[in-house]
């Protein structure tokens, strides 16, 4: 990791760079479970069931779009995903901050944040000690979804960062910060979701789920709901560490995007573009004046929410992120390049 800074007259350009290269490098492996391997999968071992007191994010899951309107209201926003399902957004409160993923009329996912939100018997923001004492964290996870068999192995980082486990019959991924060692947030899924979007290494036996064919305007509106959403997340961690809320600044997320798909079409992966130059050059490139500046970049997650939160786990990233100094953010997703640019304008 290397953090350094650059001054040229009266530009200050802070890179809190620190490059994700297993997320280029290590992308989770598929590969079928063979005979021998089976035994495992069809006699797991036992998995801690938490008890959800009613009124609790679970209950959620019981409802349709429908009872979900009559609880909370109309969603502030509805986004596209990749998988199917539609985001539905509650954003109002930070404190508060959820996602649903509405597909069909039914509930298949949740994403949480916040210090306000129930996750009983979880709490946002507690210890992660706390809660390695209340969940059952293990580096093999096997489950069974209509009769196909499936086992995720996660690394010694994902176990730190993101480890998977079940509470109350519902998967979900733990997001801790790994700096400070507490629980940041926590996303739910269904057992369909959570192997259709192949968040770790797995392995199978019968059919793997497929993810759904996107069109070409399908994947625009994705591409914007996850810019969106990385800007809106992004604040909403900034809150709960006690820093200020960026404003979007757009010519700098047209540059963000400009390095996300070049990343993609050029098949690379770093801050400096063998084509455009430097964050320094491609801000000038953009007329963008400035007098702090900064860029986090990520490949490979399944979505802009992992993308995030890997930064807040990599020192140089994390630096970005919080940094009191930043007053805008633009962001600018390509397929699965992602590209946040922080600047402090010249005006």
């Amino acid at each position: 990791m290397r953090s350094f800074g650059l001054i040229i007259v009266i530009a200050i350009i802070m890179y809190g760079f620190s490059i994700l290269y297993e997320d280029l490098k290590h992308l989770p492996e598929i590969n079928r479970l063979d005979e021998a391997q089976l035994e495992s999968v069809e006699n797991p071992s036992a998995t801690a069931n938490l008890d959800l007191p009613e009124g609790g994010i679970y209950d959620y899951f019981s409802m349709n779009q429908e009872e979900l309107i009559t609880k909370l209201g109309e969603p502030d926003r509805i986004d596209s995903s990749a998988y199917g399902y539609q985001w539905w957004i509650y954003e109002e409160n930070p404190d508060q901050y959820i996602q649903f993923g509405v597909e069909k009329g039914k509930i298949v996912t949740v994403f949480v944040l916040g210090k306000k939100i129930d996750i009983s018997p979880l709490k946002i923001g507690e210890k992660t000690s706390d809660v390695q004492s209340k969940v059952n964290i293990e580096r093999e996870v096997p489950l069974n979804v209509e009769g196909n068999r499936y086992r995720f192995e996660l690394t010694k980082e994902e176990l730190n960062t993101r480890p998977l486990v079940k509470i109350n019959g519902i998967w979900a991924q733990l997001y801790l910060d790994q700096f400070d060692g507490t629980l940041v947030g926590v996303r739910y899924l269904d057992p369909k979701v959570l192997v259709m979007q192949r968040p770790y290494s797995l392995e199978y036996r019968g059919e793997l789920i497929e993810q759904p064919r996107i069109s070409s305007e399908e994947r625009k509106q994705i591409r914007i709901a996850e810019e969106e959403q990385i800007f809106t997340i992004t604040n909403v961690i900034r809150q709960q560490y006690g820093q200020a809320p960026l404003q979007w600044h757009e010519n700098t997320a047209q540059v963000a995007y400009g390095h996300s798909k070049e990343m993609s079409e050029e098949n690379y992966f770093a801050h400096e573009s063998p084509i455009s130059g430097s964050l320094s050059d491609r801000l000038e490139n953009g007329d963008i004046r400035y007098l702090q500046a900064g860029e986090n970049i990520a490949a490979n997650y399944i979505d802009g929410i992992e993308a995030v939160v890997g930064w807040l786990n990599s020192e140089g990233h994390r630096k970005a992120l919080l940094n009191k100094d930043f007053t805008h953010l633009g962001v600018g997703v390509y397929e699965k390049y992602y590209t946040q640019n922080f600047i402090v304008p010249f005006e």
